[in-house]
């Protein structure tokens, strides 16, 4: 799933790439893709990309020359989406069907880009609004946790509140924007701490660690995706992760191995020596059977 890294390193991408060109086409191939009818989306025929924004895991298309005013252009990506830059755009509509293809959107310029989804399981969404908080997954994010603002004391206010394992607080996107199952391994791995962990058991100490875990992995994943193109994105989200996906292989901080715990539809990765004292997670799913 594309998070905050690379979402940021797609805005990016367009930016350099889409700002500043006129929009020929904007054409659903999915039907389960396009999540709002009005304003249609020939509104946006004509439109000229004026900038590229980020929310979360919500890129923001800002689309100038509708006569109604300006138009926002919201794409997310979801678990399984991608968005691959094509230049020039294939000749030709493209087909509907049981393809990889959602959506594609045509420039004047001959070039473009397309919107895949990989999998049965159709969740990538795109809005077409005049408000970006008129999408409800805009509209109840939390903060930023790379802004200039969120800072220590700010992390520590909004897990004040909270009653509940640390994994889950950080994947909240009410709670914190941006931030996956993916990236949530990794800054526990960093902080050293336990995906189980209680919020509410986290001393100021270890709020504090897990706060520059956040900033620090964030920040570099950003940082090494940085100026690639929109395909190698994936293979370098991959290539930088510590224990996320890497179940069986050594720990690359002590040397143990990594473990997983199950769900019914994730999973979770991290170090026992680093994270656990040594202790091994039940895995969920496991002890189901084992019943």
């Amino acid at each position: 799933m594309p998070e905050l890294p690379e979402v940021e390193a797609l805005r990016d991408f367009l930016d350099t790439h889409l700002v500043g060109k006129e929009i020929v086409r904007v054409l659903p191939v999915a039907i389960s893709v396009l999540k709002t009818y009005d304003p249609p989306p020939s509104a946006a025929e004509g439109t000229e990309v004026t900038a590229v924004g980020r929310h979360g895991k919500f890129l923001d298309l800002t689309l100038a020359g509708d006569p109604g005013g300006e138009l926002h252009l919201l794409i997310h990506l979801a678990r399984a989406g991608w968005l691959r830059w094509q230049d020039p755009l294939p000749s030709g509509p493209p087909r509907p069907g049981k393809g990889p293809l959602a959506l594609r959107t045509a420039l004047a310029g001959g070039d473009g880009f397309d919107l895949t989804e990989a999998g049965t399981t159709k969740r990538l969404a795109v809005h077409l609004v005049r408000d970006p908080r008129e999408v409800p997954g805009v509209a109840r994010l939390g903060p930023d946790p790379l802004a200039e603002d969120f800072g220590p004391e700010e992390f520590a206010a909004l897990l004040a509140g909270e009653r509940r394992q640390i994994k889950g607080a950080l994947r909240d996107q009410s709670l914190i924007a941006g931030i996956g199952n993916a990236y949530s391994d990794e800054i526990l791995h960093a902080a050293r701490t336990s995906p189980f962990k209680p919020t509410q058991n986290l001393t100021p100490e270890e709020m504090t660690t897990l706060y520059t875990a956040l900033r620090t992995t964030l920040t570099e994943a950003v940082e090494r995706s940085r100026g690639l193109a929109a395909g190698r994105l994936k293979a370098e989200k991959k290539s930088g992760l510590r224990v996320h996906g890497r179940t069986g292989q050594p720990c690359p901080v002590c040397g143990d191995t990594v473990r997983e715990v199950s769900f019914s539809d994730s999973s979770l990765q991290y170090c026992p020596t680093c994270q656990t004292g040594g202790k091994i997670l039940a895995d969920r799913r496991l002890s189901k059977l084992l019943k």
